[in-house]
């Protein structure tokens, strides 16, 4: 493919996908159509299903790029040992690249996190990012045999506390900095929601 067709179809492709997103924060992803995408996106259906079979392979197909992205970013702290851990500045320096990540695409996650996101469709996006990010980046670190609560729990509890939060920033206009996120999530991850709540100092 020549390089203009190349960035054709990156044209298109964003255009698609912002149309969706658009289209998911008026009406909700269970009442959009491939129809309301084409107009939005001022294309026709042929052109849409060059690239996608319907919404869902669309919206699967963004969530793989974001979860791409943000594997291509939490690599780094495969490198990270427990010893290196005990010092959260370490850890806390690729949140902060994860939160900008999040606020360059803010209108995408947004959409895809959001309260007008199909349920079934956040779960599974939640059920792989933490998959593929989380279990494969932090298996060198956490051993299951060493956890003093089952591993389903212990995973269902870190990825719905940390998406929480995300959604919760999103929802919120992304009011605070990438910056002060990260340390919100660090203190709530190293040191517990009973530290975050000054309980325990």
């Amino acid at each position: 493919m020549a390089p203009a067709d190349d960035r054709r179809v990156i044209r298109t492709k964003a255009a698609i996908r912002s149309a969706m997103i658009s289209l998911i924060e008026e009406k909700g992803f269970e009442a959009l159509s491939v129809k309301d995408i084409t107009d939005k996106a001022n294309i026709n259906r042929s052109t849409f299903y060059l690239h996608y079979v319907d919404k869902f392979d669309l919206f699967d197909q963004t969530l793989e790029g974001i979860t791409q992205d943000l594997h291509r970013i939490l690599t780094e702290i495969i490198t990270l040992t427990p010893d290196d851990l005990q010092d959260i500045k370490m850890p806390y320096a690729v949140v902060v690249k994860v939160f900008e990540y999040f606020l360059a695409n803010a209108a995408l996650m947004k959409t895809v996190l959001g309260t007008k996101g199909n349920i079934a469709l956040q779960n599974k996006m939640k059920k792989i990012m933490w998959s593929a990010l989380f279990e494969k980046n932090f298996s060198p670190l956490i051993k299951k045999e060493n956890l003093v609560v089952p591993f389903e729990y212990f995973a269902s509890y870190i990825a719905a506390a940390h998406f929480g939060v995300i959604q919760q920033w999103l929802e919120n206009g992304c009011r605070e900095t990438p910056e002060e996120m990260a340390r919100i999530l660090t203190n709530l991850t190293f040191r517990g929601p009973l530290f975050a709540a000054g309980v325990f100092h």
